[in-house]
């Protein structure tokens, strides 16, 4: 096992066992891991695999505490949203476009720090609204997980309904993508096997470990961990946006210039990428 090997291991782990408990994690990561080795799409469509394995481990084992109520107003728009989103994203994708998308989320971790959130509830045609909305901002950034997260915050439910919610409607998200990837990317996912081989049997290990450390959360701090984990990806969207508007969308060599590697440079595009 190389260094990278062992790389790809740990951060698969980490990742799944954050995404058990907020609910988001995977595609965040793992993307940005595979991209120092590989090009965009390539890690994009490999994460999809170790990403699908982990989320439906972790709808399996919270089935029962999906909220039907949640998965069909705000759920199902929201991977509609979602869809679209992605679809549109390679023609509105924008370095500004991603910084509104940190400012969203660190808003919303303020929100729940601040106490601000508790008054704030999606309920009717708002659970609708919201989960199209937030759907559509996650497409078009690349990172549908967090933003799903950060709205999932205006409903009133339990530990085990958000993150169970949550993990259904990314499986819905994942079933409908992974097809498209199968067949644009099917041979170069293929060359790098053994990278997605060790990816899922982290993810499944972390999965399993964070399915224990969510239990162990209380309930009065399960959703400052997620707004703490929030306040995170919000901060690395600002700094990436600024990088972007800074050295140009999608330049690399205005990065060169500042000493910063193209395999660095690809990596923090791709940090955001996930379901």
């Amino acid at each position: 096992m190389t260094w990278f090997d062992a790389l790809v291991a740990i951060v698969s782990v980490v990742a799944a066992a954050i995404a058990s408990v907020a609910g988001f994690g995977i595609g965040s990561l793992l993307t940005a891991t595979f991209g120092v080795r590989v090009s965009t799409n390539v890690a994009v469509a490999a994460v999809s695999i170790p990403h699908l394995a982990g989320t439906a481990l972790r709808f399996w084992m919270m089935r029962k505490s999906v909220d039907r109520r949640v998965l069909l107003s705000f759920g199902l728009t929201s991977a509609a949203g979602g869809l679209t989103g992605a679809l549109l994203q390679h023609w509105t994708g924008s370095a500004s476009l991603t910084i509104v998308f940190g400012g969203v989320l660190l808003f919303v971790a303020a929100s729940e720090f601040t106490g601000l959130a508790r008054r704030m509830r999606f309920t009717g045609v708002a659970a609708w609204i919201a989960g199209a909305v937030s759907g559509l901002l996650g497409g078009l950034i690349g990172n549908q997980g967090g933003i799903r997260s950060a709205a999932l915050l205006g409903f009133d439910v339990r530990k085990d309904a958000f993150v169970a919610s949550a993990t259904a409607v990314g499986l819905i998200v994942d079933g409908a993508r992974m097809p498209v990837y199968l067949v644009t990317e099917r041979r170069d996912v293929f060359a790098i096997w053994p990278l997605v081989a060790i990816a899922v049997g982290g993810v499944v290990i972390g999965t399993l470990f964070g399915r224990r450390a969510l239990e162990r959360i209380p309930e009065s701090r399960f959703r400052a961990v997620v707004a703490a984990v929030l306040a995170a990806l919000g901060s690395a969207m600002l700094v990436k946006g600024a990088l972007a508007l800074t050295w140009g969308t999608g330049s690399k060599r205005s990065g060169e210039r500042w000493g910063v590697s193209p395999k660095l440079l690809s990596s923090c595009e791709m940090c955001s990428l996930s379901a």
